[in-house]
């Protein structure tokens, strides 16, 4: 039986976070000195805010045989894979990006071969998985090497490194090598982790000039033990390195490139904003059980943060919307402490009206607007928290974004949380595009309620709305979005483009914002040469950054006008978006990366990664591993109805329902139009998942 070694790297960003795993642990026969990992190197490049990743591992098989190697990263979402190689014996295997559909024809061969074609897949919530594992031949080596890039986004006022470590092994030459570059200058810089004593906290590096920061972490093999006789190693835990910039311009700051420029704002010494939010929280009987209760906790949390001068609404929704006030009201103890209560009482029963529920809020807003009850110079947002599709009222998705477009009318900014995998995400991501906002999945576990909260807190604090940067018309082209509905305190707004004027001298810059008490109006100029040749003088930075920050920007936001494009519009999107990607070799969602993998004496591999979407994330949940049994559909009413309960024990072909719409079976009722609840019997008790209306002989969810 041939040995294997599963090399495991985690790689995530919150803001800018990066989490890497060793090499798992291993049996007692890999921990020979046949497969050895020699050297593992982490090389990070930021060049401001754009990071440039390369992870690289070295392996030898010292075995007389040949020997399966396993390279496994987990990768943020939102970055895009730029380059990968394996080196075998002195020959180098490169993936080449391609467009997606003339990759699937590669992957659909491999399958049909029945090999296991796919390379990338979610994994977790911030992260993709991509695997690869190749045959090495007797006394050879291996060296894999991956790059991918992505734009840090300044989360609650920092950028953040954290490099999960656990190896579980000793490694030879382990090294994390950190370079950060802000022109704008470095305000803090820190670097910690709770798996550091005394002793290897000495190992850790960190060097700080006026713009630049670099950290080394690099352990012996010793350092790397738990005791000085012991094979285990100290490390595990997240080493985690966090730092901002200086910010002294109040029009922000422009860095431009060999004809492109990148402009950051996030002015800081503004009042903030009076803000108006009504939350829409879905009450429904599959949000029972621990989903109401982390819900309730968090808005017991944000209740207690909401700021006095603020208003707030409270609405809550399954068949029926009900309201804790007719208008919002201004976030006073007394209030507060009465929404408490409220909020304490919510419990979960019936179906999901979201077109009613949104509406009601929208309502609100207008009434209360209408009413004079909030301030004039105020910012208006709707926080949506759902778990599942609609069931009750209007079911048509198209429908319904088109309802709540029309009554918002661009005057309000609706945000989408969906809560689990039960959720249509790409018809809540649509929804909220299209009325200005974003759309976040709060993930079913032990810290839902911190989710939310954490989402709050994005946005409890608005410093300008409506904001406009404005550029040369005639010196400038290929903007990326200039106009933002909000700027949070915390955030940063970035704009990215090309300079299409060649002897352009000077670059201006127009920025109008509401603000608190009045309109805001920041003007700026920066030289175009001077800017340049001043960059160019830090030889160590990455290369054409602003180039290629320019085109993973356009790539994001392109990506994201496709989701509530209309047909008409989509085409000619999605060619940009992928030309862009082809152009830059970005792995997106438009393109694949085709790797192909030698086999000895075989057809060589071919193997292919494909960037999943946050809605490509809902998979089938085995309920039968929580203890389900059986399920039922019951009348609501059963003496008006001669329909018995119908309890159905679930076969083991049937125990790994769908988590959106488990199928159950064909049951014939003797009343048309009854309404039921769906029920499932888990570790002995019966649970409501929802509240649904069928007609007779129509019981397959």
């Amino acid at each position: 039986m041939e040995a294997s070694l599963c090399f495991a790297l985690l790689v995530f960003f919150p803001a800018f976070t990066s989490t890497v795993v060793l090499p798992q642990k291993r049996s007692a026969q890999e921990r020979g000195s046949d497969l050895e990992i020699y050297s593992f190197h982490v090389d990070c490049k930021v060049t401001s805010r754009f990071a440039h990743n390369v992870l690289t591992s070295r392996m030898a098989n010292r075995a007389n045989a040949s020997r399966e190697v396993t390279f496994d990263v987990e990768l943020p979402k939102h970055a895009f894979i730029s380059n990968f190689s394996m080196t075998i014996d002195g020959k180098t295997y490169v993936g080449v990006v391609k467009k997606k559909e003339e990759a699937k024809q590669q992957y659909d061969q491999a399958v049909s071969r029945g090999q296991s074609a796919g390379l990338v897949k979610v994994s977790g919530r911030k992260m993709e998985e991509f695997k690869v594992s190749v045959n090495i031949a007797a006394l050879s080596k291996v060296t894999f090497e991956l790059t991918y890039e992505e734009l840090l986004k300044r989360h609650l006022g920092k950028y953040e490194l954290a490099i999960k470590v656990r190896p579980q092994q000793l490694v030879k030459h382990f090294k994390i090598d950190a370079h950060i570059y802000e022109p704008q200058g470095i305000s803090f810089l820190d670097a910690h982790a709770a798996f550091l004593t005394n002793d290897l906290a000495e190992t850790v590096k960190k060097t700080l000039t006026q713009d630049k920061a670099h950290v080394v972490f690099e352990p012996t093999l010793d350092q790397q033990r738990k005791c000085p006789e012991c094979s285990e190693s100290i490390l595990d835990g997240e080493f985690i390195i966090k730092y901002d910039v200086k910010r002294e311009a109040s029009a922000g700051d422009i860095q431009i490139v060999n004809g492109y420029f990148v402009h950051y704002f996030a002015p800081t010494d503004l009042p903030r904003m009076r803000k108006n939010v009504v939350f829409v929280i879905d009450r429904s009987g599959s949000m029972y059980g621990k989903k109401m209760q982390q819900t309730r906790e968090a808005l017991l949390k944000i209740l207690e943060d909401i700021h006095e001068d603020d208003h707030f609404g409270l609405i809550t929704f399954d068949s029926e919307v009900s309201t804790w006030k007719s208008t919002l009201v201004q976030a006073t103890p007394e209030m507060v402490q009465q929404a408490k209560t409220f909020v304490g009482r919510i419990t979960d029963r019936g179906a999901t009206d979201i077109n009613a529920a949104v509406l009601k809020g929208v309502e609100m807003l207008k009434i209360s607007k209408e009413e004079r009850k909030l301030p004039e110079r105020s910012v208006s947002i709707i926080i949506l928290l759902t778990d599942g599709d609609p069931t009750s009222g209007v079911t048509n998705l198209e429908q319904i974004q088109s309802n709540i477009k029309k009554g918002i009318e661009g005057l309000y900014t609706l945000y989408c949380l969906g809560f689990g995998f039960d959720v249509n995400y790409n018809f809540l991501e649509k929804l909220a595009l299209e009325n200005g906002g974003v759309a976040r999945r709060i993930y079913e576990s032990s810290d839902s309620a911190l989710q939310l909260q954490g989402f709050y807190e994005e946005v409890a604090t608005p410093l300008l709305q409506q904001v406009e940067l404005q550029y040369p018309g005639n010196g400038v082209s290929d903007l990326t979005e200039n106009v933002f509905r909000h700027y949070y305190n915390g955030s940063e707004i970035v704009v990215a483009g090309r300079i299409s004027k060649n002897d352009l001298e000077i670059l201006s810059v127009q920025i109008k914002a509401g603000a608190a008490s009045s309109d805001l109006t920041l003007a700026a100029e920066t030289p175009v040469e001077e800017q340049d040749e001043a960059v160019k003088k830090h030889k160590y930075i990455f290369g054409e950054y602003i180039e290629r920050l320019w085109a993973y920007l356009t790539i994001q936001q392109l990506l994201s006008k496709i989701v509530s494009a209309q047909p008409e519009e989509r085409e000619a999107l999605n060619e940009k978006a992928l030309q862009l990607s082809l152009n830059y070799n970005f792995v997106t969602s438009l393109t694949s990366m085709v790797v192909t993998k030698p086999e000895e004496g075989q057809t060589d591999r071919t193997m292919v990664a494909h960037k999943p979407t946050e809605a490509e994330q809902g998979d089938r949940v085995d309920l039968s591993r929580h203890g389900l049994v059986g399920a039922a559909i019951l009348p609501v009413n059963p003496g008006r109805t001669s329909s018995r309960a119908s309890y159905l024990k679930l076969t083991s072909a049937q125990q790994a329902l769908p988590s959106r719409h488990p199928k159950l079976a064909s049951v014939d009722y003797d009343t048309p139009g009854e309404d039921f609840f769906l029920v499932f019997y888990i570790h002995g008790q019966w649970h409501q998942y929802d509240f649904c209306s069928y007609r007779a002989g129509d019981v397959n969810g």
